[in-house]
């Protein structure tokens, strides 16, 4: 059985009430990739607004496998740390990321998120070193409109980004950028400028059901119905 960890922050871990992206790619695959597979992680839960806790299990549709390693407010500064614990207790193939918001809008800048790409890749490889890791790069938010010098920090970091993984890519344990939703527009695909709505959930797990496929042959095409 293929394994795969969902690894983000808000966008990924969600807000009680919503599907999450991570149920959207569950069910293409569950269509599209034609073996046994399942979502693995130490977390289950989303994010709950009226307590500002990670401790709901009001998923829109609770019938999947919800576990991950997310967090609201969570960053590459955070999960680094963790990674190697969670890959190795539970046994991940593929570890589908998308990280750097946070760190680039409280914690730490481009050359410095950089670096926590490094060391979370090295901690995967410790724990599992066939680990296969598919990220996405950083997706624009509502912010970069008002503060042109976090929008330059973005841009910058998601270039040292791309360099990070093809300098780290090896046949052993493939690191995959995968390539941003072309039509993504935070205006529309979020509620609220930064967290996806339906189509923004859509939108994402279009992304990396892309990737997987084209590049690692894992599933198919995506589609939305």
């Amino acid at each position: 059985m293929l394994r795969f960890m969902p690894v983000g922050d808000s966008m990924t871990i969600g807000s009680a009430g919503e599907h999450t992206w991570r149920y959207r790619l569950w069910q293409h695959l569950c269509g599209a990739y034609g073996d046994p597979f399942t979502l693995v992680g130490p977390r289950e839960t989303l994010h709950d607004p009226s307590t500002d806790e990670p401790t709901s299990y009001a998923y829109a549709d609770p019938d999947f496998p919800r576990a991950h390693l997310a967090g609201w407010g969570e960053g590459w500064f955070h999960m680094a740390p963790l990674i190697g614990d969670a890959v190795r207790s539970c046994h991940a193939d593929v570890l589908l990321v998308s990280l750097g918001l946070i760190d680039l809008g409280f914690y730490t800048n481009a050359e410095q998120t950089a670096d926590n790409v490094r060391a979370f890749v090295a901690e995967a490889r410790a724990a599992g070193p066939r680990i296969r890791t598919a990220v996405l790069p950083v997706i624009r938010n509502v912010r970069v409109e008002a503060d042109p010098a976090f929008a330059d920090q973005v841009a910058r970091f998601n270039e040292l980004l791309a360099k990070t993984v093809a300098d780290l890519d090896t046949p052993a344990s493939p690191l995959l950028l995968v390539p941003p939703p072309p039509s993504y527009d935070f205006h529309t695909d979020t509620y609220d400028g930064t967290h996806p709505n339906e189509t923004g959930e859509h939108k994402i797990a279009g992304a990396f059901a892309e990737a997987l496929w084209r590049e690692w042959d894992l599933g198919g095409p995506y589609r939305t119905a």
